[in-house]
Order: structure tokens, then C-alpha cells, then sequence
């Protein structure tokens, strides 16, 4: 193999293999009669990512969102959804792996996500829901230092 080539297989790598929804779910439990409520609701979202590796270097990231619209104490909507994604990941040091599955991906998966959300409480017959951005630099780094209050503890 010529140096050139050996430099070439050395070139970090990072690619999107496919984009897709892993899992959608909505409940209407008060339907019919919840579209005849004129509250405004009120929106709570749970959210959470994960990675795992399929093979070497090609790893699937997954970000779940739970909305529940609720009015006066009463669910109008429940939605859950998990938007994944499988990536090409090569020739990264160690330490910058995890940002990359923790914050980049999900950053390119969160788009998707909102859009799929947004369609189906429409598509349901409610206004549609718009997620507010998500800092995941934030997330991944609440996320680390809760790993390492644990592992402390623990020790």
C-alpha cells in the first residue's frame, strides 16, 4: 500500500447512512369529545438520545420525544416518536467519539424529528406542535456530569 493510500485510509470519516423514524406513537384518549375544548393546553416534552455501535465504525443514534398536550388536567394528545439515524464514524480519537454521537448527530436528527411531531398532531386534528430548539451541547454535558456524580458515588 503506498503512503499516499495509508494517509488516505487515516482521513477521519463521517457520513449519514440513513435517517429514519424508529418509532411513532399518538393517543387521543378523550376524542371525540377533547376537539370541542377551547383551553389553551399545556405542552410538556420529555426528551432523550442514545447510541450504539452496529458494527465498527458505524454506530445508530436515536433521539425519543414524548409530548402530552393536556387541557384543565385533561390528555388532548400524547405523541411518542424516535427519530434515528445510523452514522459512519471512522478514524476519530477516542475522546471526541462521544460529542460527536451525543451532540452532532443528534443536532442532525433533531430537524427531522420536529418535522414528524408537528405532522402528526396535525394530522391528528390539533394545531401543530413546534419543538423549541434543543441545545444538545448542554444536554450532553448535564448528561456527563450526572455520569460522573454517579461513578463518584459509588466509588
Amino acid at each position: 500500500m503506498s503512503e499516499q493510500q495509508d494517509q488516505l485510509d487515516q482521513q477521519p470519516v463521517f457520513s449519514i447512512e440513513k435517517i429514519y423514524v424508529k418509532d411513532l406513537s399518538l393517543e387521543i384518549p378523550h376524542a371525540p369529545g377533547i376537539f370541542l375544548e377551547r383551553a389553551q393546553p399545556d405542552i410538556d416534552m420529555q426528551l432523550g438520545t442514545s447510541a450504539q455501535q452496529l458494527e465498527d465504525g458505524i454506530y445508530e443514534v436515536s433521539i425519543t420525544v414524548t409530548v402530552t398536550a393536556k387541557a384543565e388536567e385533561k390528555v388532548m394528545f400524547l405523541v411518542e416518536a424516535g427519530q434515528a439515524g445510523i452514522f459512519q464514524i471512522r478514524n476519530v480519537p477516542a475522546e471526541d467519539l462521544e460529542p460527536i454521537l451525543g451532540v452532532a448527530c443528534p443536532n442532525i436528527l433533531f430537524p427531522y424529528l420536529r418535522e414528524t411531531v408537528s405532522d402528526i398532531v396535525n394530522r391528528a386534528g390539533f394545531p401543530p406542535v413546534l419543538l423549541s430548539p434543543i441545545n444538545f451541547d448542554a444536554l450532553f454535558a448535564q448528561q456527563r456530569a450526572q455520569t460522573a456524580e454517579a461513578s463518584n458515588e459509588t466509588h
